[in-house]
This record gives structure tokens, C-alpha cells and sequence, in this order.
């Protein structure tokens, strides 16, 4: 069955990526997918009970998932951009009749190009053909503005570029979005659109723009070079009331460490120091509020132990303003995608090998990115700090749908309790307000060149 998630987007286009067409799932849409598997499992639910509510509704062969636990999800038939199909680059590749997308542009003007990758398992490489891409902000943070030809865009991140119009348009040029790290295969699953000016002479020609280097140590090192950008006068994470993270006492320290999936109790799971996480019977935010006993332990090890895999329902035993340093260490043999709900943290370092007390010599500590995802190579670590200034009970979980479902998640609790408060919703002129906002937010921004 064919496989679709709404994806990689901009703020003047909108884009998205698609996982493996041969695998077994269904998504029209990527957050309900989040709502109705935490539904389903905490409530154990069967699915013909759930599919007669009309919110929750289990594509059918969700549970398809699990029998195909400890297989990798594959190489992806292709790649979608806005839900539409590739252009017909290489009729041998491409199949005719397929609609495609066509970006239309003026010449000389610049766009603001925001673009987000929410497949769920393949992380794109994405480039325009005889343009740069400024690179000026990722998932709400401005960056030094840094010049790219190409970019990899892991699982679950987004970034905003300026792209500025400034080709003859003797032809339109290709938009390219194609899985990273396997140049032998990118064009065969590539997603390609149309950059058209509105005096282009003719189609756009000749083979797809080259990927770059297309390694795992070449967009490394393209991740370290994206760095925050503290001179920029706008709103950004301060923990403490004060911009200089590296200053700051750490508190608490967590080493995660992913595996290949592993048996436990007969059934693949995928684990995070040798927890994979079992949902309780009753979503944690209720148990917490009316004090539900014996649904969850706030014991989640520091460390991975020397203990065998299991199940359990088990979260980090946070503290309210604490500052943590966490290191995600990928055993595996894929690219994992980390995504911290309620924070954006400061991705401060990252290698190949096995990270040690010294790796802290190699850290950035003035002007990493803050971010909410950020991206673990195979055999490597990436270390992150985060000021826990957010209170209550947070998800940290891999964007990689095939580990995520299988176990791949915790939860931080922290100390600082709130009960829910009994004041009416929000009222109807708060209500526009915040519409306003989200229609400022999705909007084109075209902006002419001095």
C-alpha cells in the first residue's frame, strides 16, 4: 500500500515527503496519527470500537506495523512535494500523466522559502536548481545567514530560506527533494517540482541538481555549521536570564542510548536505555492530576543498565528550572530524528563514535541553534542542553515512526505540579486574535531587492 504524509512545507510554497510506498501504513494526517495512537493505547481500545467515533478513526492497517517490527521500512518509492508527483524528468523513470507542482515566481524578488520534512523515516536532501538558499532560521530560531547549494533536512525539521530570483529564465529549474545518503538511488525516488518565472523561455532541462558530497560525514558537518544567530533582535530561548547557556550550572546528566530493535517478552520493540515505554491505561496528565498510584515510576535511568530490554512506564523525575545536558547516542544503523515537545533546546555538539566525558572539550557553548528536533547519525552521539522552564509532563520521542511506535519515546515530569484551572475558554475576541496570528504566520512573504 502506498504511503503519504503531508510534509516538508514552505511559508510562500508548501512541500511535503512521502515514506517507503511498499510499506503497510496509511496517513492522510501526521498529528492525528499522534492523537490516535495514544488514544488507542491508553485506553486499549479495540479498533471497531474506535473507528465509530467520528475524531478517532484507526487506518485499518495500523496494527500491521507491529508484525512488521525489526524490518527496516526501506529505500522510498518516491518522494511527494505538496502531494503532487514528480516532473517528468527521465521518462524512463517517471511514468507519464503524473500532475506535478509548478512554483511560480517573478524575476529579481526574493522569497522566503520555508521548507519542513514530516515523513516518517527518510531523511530528503533538498536543492534548487541554480540557486542558493540563505539559510535565516530553523524551527523558530534565527541563524547566521549562511549561503547553501543543498540541504538535509532530517525527519521532523524544518528551515526558512531566502531565495532570491536571479537566473535569466531561459528555462525553468528543477525543485528537488530526494532521500539523503544513497546517491546511486536519489534520482529513482527523487520529488521534483517547477520553479517557473513569469518570462521563463522554455522547460526546465537537463539532469537533476547533484546532491553534494551525500554522506553521513558531509552532512555532519553541514549540521555544525548552522549556528544560532545572538545578535538578531527578536524573541529566543533565555534560560535563566541569560543568553550565554555555556554558563550554566548543568543540574542533571542523560546519556539515551538507541539500539536495533531487541526482543522483550517475544515481540520487537525499540528502546531507550533499555526501556521501551508502555503506555498506561490512563493518559499520564490524568493520573498525575488526580493522583492515580502504581500507573507510572519517575525512575527513567541516567544510563542504560546492566539489566535485560523490558516494558515499562517509566519518566525522568524532572526538576522545575533545572538545566539538563542530554546525549543521544545511536547504536543503530540509521539516521534518528529526536523531537523534545515544549522547549526548544541548544544542540551544542555532535560526533561519530561513543561519546565520552571529554566529547564535553568539543561542545559548542556560545552560539549553538536552539531548536526541538535535531538529528543522531549512526554510530555517533549529539548532545544537546535544556533548561527545564516549562512545567509539567513533556514528550521526547524519535520521529522515526517505525522506533517511535515500537517504544521509542519517555516522558520528563517535572516537579512543579499545576492543576487544570476551571476559568471559562478563551473568549471570542482572543479567539480572532489568535486566528490573526496563524494566518500572519502561513502567509507569503515576497520582499523586492535593494
Amino acid at each position: 500500500m502506498n504511503i503519504f504524509t503531508p510534509g516538508v512545507y514552505m511559508t510562500a510554497c508548501y512541500f511535503s515527503s512521502s515514506c517507503p510506498m511498499q510499506s503497510i501504513l496509511f496517513l492522510w494526517n501526521y498529528n492525528l496519527l499522534e492523537e490516535v495512537k495514544r488514544v488507542t493505547e491508553a485506553t486499549h481500545r479495540t479498533r471497531t470500537k474506535l473507528s465509530v467515533h467520528p475524531y478517532f478513526k484507526l487506518p485499518f492497517p495500523l496494527r500491521n506495523l507491529r508484525r512488521a517490527a525489526g524490518k527496516d521500512l526501506g529505500f522510498p518509492d518516491g518522494i511527494l512535494i505538496n502531494g503532487f508527483g514528480p516532473y517528468q524528468y527521465d521518462k524512463q523513470l517517471v511514468p507519464d500523466g503524473i500532475t506535478y507542482l509548478i512554483i511560480n515566481v517573478e524575476p529579481a524578488k526574493t522569497y522566503r522559502i520555508r521548507v519542513r520534512n514530516v515523513g516518517i523515516s527518510t531523511s530528503l536532501n533538498f536543492r534548487i536548481q541554480n540557486h542558493n538558499l540563505l539559510l535565516v532560521e530553523t524551527e523558530g530560531s534565527y541563524t547566521v545567514q549562511q549561503i547553501y547549494t543543498n540541504m538535509d533536512i532530517h525527519v521532523g525539521q524544518s528551515y526558512s530560506f531566502l531565495v532570491t530570483m536571479d537566473q535569466n529564465a531561459s528555462t525553468d529549474y528543477f525543485i528537488v527533494a530526494s532521500p539523503s545518503f544513497n546517491s546511486s538511488k536519489f534520482s529513482k525516488a527523487a520529488g521534483v517540482a517547477v520553479l517557473h518565472y513569469s518570462n521563463s523561455q522554455g522547460p526546465a532541462l537537463g539532469p537533476l541538481p547533484d546532491p553534494g558530497e551525500n554522506d553521513a560525514y558531509a552532512s555532519m558537518n553541514q549540521a555544525r555549521s548552522i549556528r544560532w544567530n545572538v545578535s538578531a533582535g527578536a524573541a529566543r530561548p533565555n534560560p535563566q536570564g541569560s543568553f550565554r547557556y555555556g554558563d550554566i550550572t548543568v543540574t542533571d546528566v542523560y546519556v539515551f542510548l538507541n539500539r536495533s530493535p531487541e526482543l522483550i517478552n517475544g515481540k520487537w520493540r525499540t528502546t531507550l536505555n533499555g526501556i521501551s515505554y508502555l503506555p498506561p491505561s490512563t493518559p499520564l496528565k490524568l493520573a498525575q492530576q488526580f493522583n492515580l498510584l502504581g500507573l507510572y515510576k519517575l525512575d527513567f535511568p541516567n544510563r542504560l543498565m546492566n539489566r535485560p530490554a523490558k516494558l515499562d512506564t517509566s519518566l525522568i523525575n524532572g526538576t522545575y528550572k533545572a538545566f539538563l545536558e542530554i546525549i543521544f547516542q545511536n547504536n543503530g544503523t540509521n539516521v534518528q530524528s529526536y523531537h523534545l515537545d515544549g522547549y526548544a533546546f541548544f544542540v551544542v555538539g555532535m560526533d561519530f563514535g561513543v561519546w565520552t566525558e571529554s566529547s564535553r572539550t568539543t561542545y559548542n557553548k556560545w552560539d549553538g541553534v536552539a531548536r526541538s528536533t535535531t538529528q543522531v547519525f549512526p554510530g555517533a552521539w549529539t548532545a544537546i542542553l535544556v533548561s527545564l522552564d516549562n512545567a509539567g509532563i513533556w514528550n521526547l520521542r524519535t520521529e522515526n515512526l517505525d522506533s517511535w511506535y515500537l517504544g521509542q519515546e519517555l516522558y520528563d515530569d517535572q516537579a512543579q505540579r499545576f492543576k487544570f484551572s476551571s476559568a471559562s475558554s478563551t473568549s471570542n475576541g482572543r479567539k480572532i486574535f489568535l486566528i490573526a496570528l496563524v494566518a500572519v504566520a502561513f502567509g507569503c512573504f515576497v520582499l523586492s531587492p535593494s
